[in-house]
């Protein structure tokens, strides 16, 4: 049983590599005490920041989970900044502890930061098939192991922090042109549910936003374009091996 949340597909791919029983914490996260029984049981995420998104945090706060062995897998795109002891951290700031604990690299698409086209030109240096077929190899073999932060990563993460300290949080982060034709396709990948469709037109409220720019990447038009410079509005990502109506399954908190 693996839990996973995704915005693009990257996730969704470790995911489906690693376990055929597959749940949408944004799906998940609907129960009010959701409570789990598997032999094994793991999470797959992103990391933001170099740490899990909110809901997956808030996900694991709450969820009872009944296992022999649980383990986590980050994905992130360039630098993860010791993003396992960070949810290392966090699991014990919360009771809960993790047999195995892992990241792997894949495409980068935090738009201020990274040109998508750039990203998906390198991928192949990143040998995400070879690092997903290690890392399944470790959890069916039970293997116990948290992945060490370096002091680089960590001059990484304390330099995300120092920039980020005290900044400004520009709101709303993204902004609907007039390229919109209401297709919904943005609402139903939001796993947050904070994109609704007014007059026609899609509207981004913000509440609750992940941040994990679904909406943003999947809009056909490129009618959602960000508030804060990025690299190359016009480059897009989806992981080519994961089909919209997938990110819309595991996302969609519209009811429809």
């Amino acid at each position: 049983m693996v839990f996973y949340f995704t915005g693009t597909g990257n996730s969704l791919y470790v995911a489906k590599y690693l376990d055929g029983e597959r749940i949408s914490i944004p799906q998940a996260s609907r129960q009010e005490h959701p409570v789990f029984d598997a032999e094994t049981i793991g999470v797959v995420c992103p990391v933001y920041g170099h740490e899990m998104p909110a809901m997956v945090k808030d996900f694991l706060k709450k969820t009872e989970f009944h296992t022999a062995y649980f383990y986590l897998i980050l994905t992130y795109g360039r630098i993860h900044g010791g993003a396992a002891e960070l949810a290392e951290n966090f699991l014990d700031s919360c009771g809960k502890k993790a047999d195995y604990i892992n990241t792997i690299m894949m495409v980068d698409n935090f738009l201020p930061g990274f040109d998508m086209k750039e990203q998906i030109a390198i991928n192949p240096e990143k040998k995400v098939e070879e690092h997903m077929a290690s890392i399944k190899a470790d959890i069916d073999g039970r293997v116990c192991y948290k992945q060490p932060a370096s002091q680089e990563d960590w001059d990484w993460h304390q330099a995300f922090l120092d920039r980020t300290a005290g900044a400004p949080v520009k709101k709303p982060l993204y902004v609907v042109t007039d390229e919109c034709i209401g297709c919904e396709i943005c609402a139903r990948v939001c796993p947050a549910g904070c994109i609704c469709l007014e007059g026609q037109k899609a509207v981004h409220t913000g509440e609750n936003c992940q941040v994990c720019m679904a909406c943003i990447h999947h809009c056909p038009k490129n009618a959602i374009q960000l508030t804060i410079p990025e690299k190359n509005p016009g480059a897009r990502y989806h992981n080519a091996h994961i089909g919209l109506m997938e990110i819309v399954e595991a996302n969609n908190q519209r009811g429809k």
